[in-house]
């Protein structure tokens, strides 16, 4: 197409986004990027990056209790909400300018604007209302916080959006959910001393998860003294004089400070154009693509969350990398959604990677479980009650490990190393003629011997 200007043209200047238009750059396409609101995307700018930050800050409180049994003596310990946000935004603000650096070096030019697709190969700038001709064009826009249910009072909660600019730390919370997101930030305030009541309308909270991890954070987060309110929902939230009331579908009340709403996410593709262009999407909103992120329109990709695949930030930076390389770098790729490692940075932390056990048992029938419970080293002379759980999942018939489930602290770093193992196809005695490294808690996933079912 002789007559267009960009060879990519990317909207959405998120993690998914950012790596497409670096690597198509690389191969010498002519790319720009539009972005309404800042470079980063929600794993930056609103997500995982500031989220992690105040997982750090909600744990220091354990630490210098359990600083204690090691000998310290630790003055009492007082905490600045301001302080914590401020610092928060001087990084995220960093990180943004790396984003854009990188794409400036890349040869991407960057629009500080929303833009709209107007057909197959046009799009349109809103704040300039010039019009950019591509030979493809890549929606990475993202996924975005929604309020639900839409109950009387919901104008009264926030998102995780506005959880991180609180001008001030509530005194008591009710977090409404049971995801990652839910069930992180519930963590985060309960560390931080705020009164935290989680509201899950679920039997246990982090559905699809196995169901030994489940349990173990549903016992973990209430000796941690967090009040889990299950198998109800949310029916109305009213102002009172000294906060909220919060009115339960089981008839009970909750009286807090803030009500945040972390009961799932949306797909960005309102007033985008995709429809009137021919892209098909989803009922709720995703653009459906094939395994190499096309849509209906040949010349049109999506990539990330606004394809509602797997929605975690690695797998949109590989989903974008992989359509670089398959449209520009004449290398097609496929990415692999199936073998997945994730973390949620709940304390305590949890890593899992692969099958549950309930799906093993569906997919396989003949399935080995290894488990193991132990209170971890750390917690012997600090006398936390806290327990670590480590899960392996076999073939019964191969001996390939299908899924490894930790509860524990680290579990996060855990879980990316023993994703490798998964990935390559490891077997359970791989695992066991693994030379343990002694003493940690890592060492519990290769000297699991008998199996318990």
């Amino acid at each position: 197409m002789s007559d267009c200007d960009v060879d990519l043209f990317v909207i959405g200047g998120g993690s998914g986004g950012v790596r497409a238009a670096r690597i198509a750059a690389g191969y010498g396409a002519r790319v720009m990027l539009a972005e309404e609101y800042r470079v980063g995307g929600t794993c930056v700018i609103r997500g995982c990056v500031p989220k992690k930050l105040f997982v750090y800050a909600s744990r220091f409180a354990a630490d210098f209790e359990d600083a204690a049994g090691y000998g310290w003596s630790v003055p009492q310990a007082t905490f600045d909400w301001p302080t914590l946000v401020k610092n928060k935004d001087a990084e995220i603000t960093r990180l943004e300018g790396i984003y854009r650096n990188n794409l400036v070096r890349a040869g991407v030019e960057i629009v500080d604007s929303r833009a709209v697709i107007e057909d197959a190969h046009t799009v349109r700038i809103l704040k300039t209302g010039a019009r950019i001709r591509a030979r493809f064009i890549l929606v990475a826009t993202g996924g975005r916080a929604v309020k639900a249910p839409a109950v009387p009072g919901i104008e009264h909660a926030i998102t995780s959006n506005e959880a991180f600019h609180l001008e001030r730390l509530p005194g008591r919370i009710a977090v409404v959910g049971g995801g990652y997101i839910a069930v992180e930030f519930a963590g985060i305030f309960a560390g931080l001393g705020v009164a935290t009541t989680l509201v899950h309308r679920g039997e246990k909270l982090l559905r699809g998860f196995d169901e030994d991890v489940r349990d173990a954070l549903g016992r973990a987060y209430a000796r941690r003294g967090i009040t889990l309110c299950l198998q109800t929902g949310l029916a109305r939230i009213e102002k009172a004089v000294d906060g909220l009331v919060v009115s339960l579908t089981d008839g009970r009340e909750l009286h807090v400070d803030q009500v945040m709403i972390a009961t799932g996410r949306m797909p960005n593709t309102e007033k985008l154009g995709l429809e009137e262009a021919g892209v098909q999407l989803a009922a709720n909103g995703a653009i459906i693509v094939d395994e190499m992120s096309r849509t209906s329109v040949p010349s049109i990709y999506a990539v990330g969350d606004v394809t509602d695949r797997v929605n975690l930030t690695p797998m949109a930076i590989r989903e974008g990398h992989a359509f670089a390389d398959t449209v520009f770098g004449n290398r097609p790729t496929r990415v692999d959604h199936a073998v997945v490692p994730t973390a949620v940075f709940s304390t305590p932390e949890i890593g899992t990677v692969g099958l549950t056990e309930a799906d093993a048992r569906q997919r396989y029938g003949n399935v080995r479980i290894f488990r193991t419970t132990f209170r971890a080293m750390k917690a012997t002379l600090s006398g936390r009650d806290e327990q670590v759980l480590m899960k392996i999942v076999v073939d019964g018939e191969t001996d390939r490990v299908l899924g490894v489930h930790i509860v524990g602290d680290g579990a996060g770093e855990m879980i990316q190393l023993v994703g490798i193992a998964v990935t390559m196809g490891a077997t359970k005695a791989d695992f066991d003629r693994t030379m343990a490294v002694h003493p940690t808690a890592a060492e519990e996933l290769v000297t699991m011997r008998s199996p318990v079912a």
